[in-house]
């Protein structure tokens, strides 16, 4: 992943607000010791997911894609009393990094980590949802965006990360992932049940409100 980056964005962090010392121990764990850490949602980005789980104030957050835990950890700062992220993931090691960070706060108790393919695991969830990530295998997000949608309270949000994928969704030629991110997002946008707008932030965030 190519961030928008110059320094222009660098101002942007400058008077960003900071995030929490776990947060902070975990990005920077995740830069010291992964190889894929552009996968992480990072630190602007972390505090956009945070302020927008704070204006929803959701009770039910499903999060498609783990990593290690660092955008549930922002989701969970602004859940409404009694609410929950339950988030899905596939990879037993990261699972196992993102569990014992989370562990260490004040929303361990409130964020529910399941393994298995989403495909799976997201019929079973049987709430109403207020607010959805999607940041999992590219190939899979109309699946994903359809799995959820009757799931999405009226008024409620998806939210799907990469969208933008370095820029590769302008090029003439596509291969398979990109081509996935541009059907979603040309899925969306012809969704009349809905009203989007694709932020261009760090590698795209398209945030849709179900009507």
């Amino acid at each position: 992943m190519i961030e928008i980056k110059n320094a222009l964005t660098d101002y942007a962090e400058l008077f960003t607000s900071g995030e929490s010392p776990v947060l902070r121990e975990l990005r920077e764990h995740c830069y010291a010791h992964y190889q894929d850490s552009s996968m992480l949602s990072g630190h602007v980005q972390g505090r956009i997911l945070s302020l927008f789980s704070r204006m929803i104030r959701p009770k039910l957050v499903v999060e498609i894609g783990t990593y290690l835990g660092y955008s549930a950890l922002c989701f969970a700062e602004g859940l409404a009393d009694g609410g929950k992220v339950i988030t899905l993931d596939i990879q037993e090691e990261t699972n196992r990094v993102a569990r014992s960070y989370i562990e260490r706060t004040e929303y361990k108790n409130v964020i529910d980590l399941r393994l298995g393919e989403a495909k799976d695991l997201i019929p079973k969830v049987k709430d109403p949802i207020d607010l959805v990530f999607i940041d999992a295998d590219k190939s899979n997000y109309s699946l994903y965006y359809d799995l959820v949608f009757e799931k999405v309270r009226s008024g409620g949000f998806i939210i799907a990360d990469n969208v933008l994928w370095s820029g590769r969704v302008l090029d003439p030629e596509k291969d398979a992932d990109t081509q996935a991110l541009h059907d979603f997002n040309r899925k969306v946008q012809a969704d009349d049940r809905v009203e989007n707008v694709l932020l261009p932030i760090r590698d795209g965030l398209m945030v849709v409100c179900k009507l």
